[in-house]
């Protein structure tokens, strides 16, 4: 998993959980209304939206769509339990992220414009050479 750990806006982090969770099923209306979130109940896969005023639309499959207002943080966990990532708002609609995420998630957050390609590539670039986690003193295989 990567440690993430940037700055983003809010409507960035709003695309990322769509792209990841609901983008084939959310109705275009709701992916255009910037007020409109995903949320999904507690266990794996929670997403929860903190908010100052929040209003249930509708229920579309495990996902519940809601109008937020004001949103303070943003907590989003994946089902596989990869990927573990907070918004916290720091000046109106801009907010810091942080957390870990999947390879599959880093994707997700360079199309929702959380990342850019160049800060995956330079991640990848400062861990070409060291030894996976757990094997720093592993034998050469042969």
């Amino acid at each position: 998993m990567v440690p993430i750990e940037t700055t983003c806006s809010l409507e960035s982090f709003r695309k990322f959980i769509i792209v990841s969770t609901c983008r084939s099923f959310i109705p275009e209306s709701y992916f255009r209304d910037f007020e409109v979130f995903p949320e999904r109940e507690e266990g794996p896969g929670a997403i929860y939206i903190e908010a100052a005023d929040k209003v249930t639309l509708k229920k579309i499959r495990e996902m519940t769509f809601v109008n937020a207002k004001e949103i303070l943080g943003i907590i989003y966990s994946s089902k596989s339990g990869n990927t573990q990532l907070k918004w916290r708002q720091t000046r109106r609609r801009s907010g810091k992220v942080h957390g870990t995420a999947s390879p599959n998630a880093l994707v997700n957050m360079v199309e929702a414009g959380v990342l850019t390609q160049e800060w995956v590539d330079q991640y990848i670039a400062s861990t070409k050479g060291a030894a996976p986690e757990g094997q720093e003193n592993a034998a050469p295989q042969a």
